[in-house]
């Protein structure tokens, strides 16, 4: 299921599903400890003797206040002539997620409204020994465990205080949960429970025929409960309306901060492209990981999140923000880049935003051989993004200290990890982490990487180490071009493996990355060889539903929906296509595409990783963050080539 609103702020984060419910709450890492587990934090509604769970029957908007981080969900039910308006928002600076609800009686009678909301955390990913209680010197309830806190409190008409509350056990002796204490309107009182508990929380409000008011919720997130009980005393003093409003503020500014002439576009075009923007920044950690979503729904297809750092994906984000005037973002993943480089000179499979090792499915030993688990990819496109970072920002000072380790330490690696005969890289895994071999989009990434470590030894006046940086680029591009390009068909092939130097298995599936061999410099976009490529791409990969879009690769197993189609349509794959024309100059079928993804957006913004062939649904995470970086990747480079708006001057 979707996440259809995430907010955050580096430190934190919360996202809401399909349903409006609150599903993933991360802190003190954005995606790490997922204090909710997927459980879902729900609101209720009672009015007139009758109760109802908010769903998506009640949904008739659910997005952001246009260039914010701020909610503005609209939910109806006009059977009981009632709605609500809800803002909600992670404060910009403090750990604290706040909901504003504005209750609009429509009917002609006054009436009592009760508003529910269920707390159902599972601190650090787990239900074992939880507690629940409520504080009464503040009128706040308290779900806490080890070194991790969350407070929650109500302010409303009267003030800051919780009135209305129960705590109880979920899941053991038949209990469903305490949530079901709500659905007669009233709640039990319990004060305390440990163990695997969740919890209720409750407001009332009474308004005159057709009339409004307003109430807000907040949760504040902390290591203790100095902390949380700190920050509760920062929202009651600046008022929860105003860590609304600074929150607003704060995100208009952020995302307008450099000069584009979005005006250029059309509308749907450049209001997708600030909101993944904004999206973007959500997913980042502020330690410098770069998740690649999260989104713990998709746990059911393999029983982990993609809630890591995928170094490939984060440099390939890194670089959009680096074109779109966000330096000091990159900076910090380049920084952790450093900082869990191992000293063999290459990035594992994927990370923790604390900097350690995420699981892998790549084996250490494969038919009794030593093999790296790696997809090297991941390490080349790092030295490539680092690269084009510095290209544009000149920041001698910030590049100095990576110098050795992570650029010398790389570049080293590349070198050397590569046969002897065919001068090829080693087998390694592709960056659809399936098959062992060496791929295109491998090859393209390595040359990219060691083009870019030789302009940076130059830079630094190693002129001999950059020229064999330089010529091991050139002796990769010759070989691949000597052993995987298929003259027959004028493309190259996906992916080849050799034994003892000679080629025995040459992989001529058509596959949507082979994009790279233009995407990283190896080629010119205009080169026959890749305009052949990129045909094949079209006319294979196109689906041949009224949707449309790039699938992956012909016949993809990944959430497939039906073998009627070569696979479904990806965001990222179908943006891929639209790079190659805007650099050779299709600007029709480059904005074609711009608009095609942009209109399978979800009414937030949120591009998904894959949609549905027939009915445009999302499929798989969402967001992705790949997804939104490719779109801001192109949207900025369509209006570089089209209208002459030089990225990498008028930023500066």
């Amino acid at each position: 299921m979707p996440r259809n609103i995430p907010l955050g702020n580096g430190n934190m984060l919360v996202a809401f599903d399909k349903d409006y419910r609150l599903r993933e709450f991360f802190f003190p890492y954005v995606g790490e400890e997922n204090h909710t587990n997927g459980n879902k934090f729900m609101m209720g509604v009672w009015i007139e003797e009758d109760f109802h769970w908010i769903d998506s029957s009640w949904i008739d908007s659910m997005k952001y206040i246009e260039d914010t981080l701020v909610t503005q969900v609209i939910l109806k039910k006009e059977q009981l002539d009632l709605e609500l308006l809800i803002n909600d928002c992670v404060d910009f600076h403090e750990n604290v997620y706040m909901k504003k609800i504005t209750v609009t009686n429509l009917s002609q009678r006054e009436r009592l409204i009760k508003i529910f909301f269920t707390q159902d955390f599972s601190i650090l990913g787990n239900e074992i020994g939880d507690t629940a209680v409520y504080r009464p010197e503040n009128k706040t309830l308290l779900h806490y465990k080890s070194n991790r806190y969350f407070l929650i409190n109500i302010f409303g008409k009267e003030g800051p205080g919780i009135a209305n509350f129960a705590i109880g056990s979920k899941g053991k002796n038949n209990l469903e949960g305490t949530f079901k204490d709500a659905e007669d309107g009233k709640l039990g009182g319990n004060p305390i429970e440990q163990g695997s508990v969740d919890s209720v929380v409750g407001s009332e409000i009474t308004l005159s025929p057709v009339s409004s008011g307003s109430f807000y919720y907040y949760i504040c997130a902390g290591k203790c409960w100095g902390d949380v009980n700190t920050l509760n005393s920062v929202v009651i003093e600046k008022t929860p309306q105003e860590i609304i409003r600074r929150t607003a503020n704060y995100w208009k500014l952020w995302v307008s901060k450099e000069p584009l002439p979005l005006d250029k576009l059309p509308e749907m075009i450049s209001s997708i492209y600030r909101k993944s923007l904004l999206i973007l920044r959500t997913q980042l950690d502020n330690g410098g990981g770069i998740l690649a979503a999260n989104d713990s729904d998709v746990m059911q297809y393999n029983r982990d999140t993609y809630s890591y750092i995928w170094p490939r994906d984060g440099a390939l984000v890194a670089h959009s923000l680096d074109l779109a005037g966000y330096g000091v973002l990159s900076s910090n993943f380049y920084k952790f880049c450093e900082g869990v480089i191992c000293e063999d000179g290459f990035l594992f499979h994927k990370y923790t935003p604390s900097g350690n090792v995420g699981s892998s499915w790549h084996p250490w030993v494969i038919d009794g051989k030593k093999q790296l688990p790696i997809q090297e990819d991941e390490t080349a496109l790092v030295l490539w993004a680092l690269w084009e970072h510095f290209k544009k920002y000149r920041d001698i000072e910030f590049i100095k200290p990576l110098y050795k380790r992570l650029i010398k330490n790389c570049a080293y690696f590349l070198c050397s990890y590569r046969d002897r005969v065919t001068k090829l890289p080693r087998e390694s895994y592709d960056l659809w982490e399936e098959r062992l071999g060496v791929h295109a989009f491998t090859v393209a990434s390595v040359y990219g990487g060691m083009i870019a470590a030789a302009n940076f030894a130059k830079a630094f006046g190693e002129i001999d180490v950059s020229e064999h940086y330089r010529n091991s680029a050139q002796d990769i591009k010759e070989s691949f071009e000597k052993y995987m390009y298929i003259g027959e068909e004028n493309r190259f092939a996906r992916m080849s493996r050799f034994e003892n130097g000679k080629l025995v298995y040459l992989d001529k599936t058509v596959d949507a990355s082979l994009y790279s061999i233009f995407a990283f410099g190896m080629y010119s976009a205009k080169d026959e060889k890749v305009a052949g490529t990129m045909e094949s791409i079209m006319k294979k990969l196109w689906c041949n539903t009224e949707v449309g879009g790039i699938a992956r690769y012909e016949d993809d197993p990944y959430y497939r929906i039906s073998n009627e189609t070569t696979g479904n349509p990806w965001f990222i794959t179908t943006l891929w296509m639209a790079l190659y024309y805007i650099e050779t100059g299709d600007q029709g079928k480059a904005l074609e595409l711009l608009q095609w993804v942009a209109s399978r957006s979800l009414e937030s913004g949120v591009l998904s990783e894959q949609v549905n062939p027939y009915t445009n649904a999302p499929l798989s995470v969402s967001p992705l963050t790949w997804s939104h970086a490719t779109y801001v990747h192109a949207v900025l480079k369509y209006l570089e080539k089209f209208y002459n708006c030089n990225i990498f001057n008028e930023l500066r």
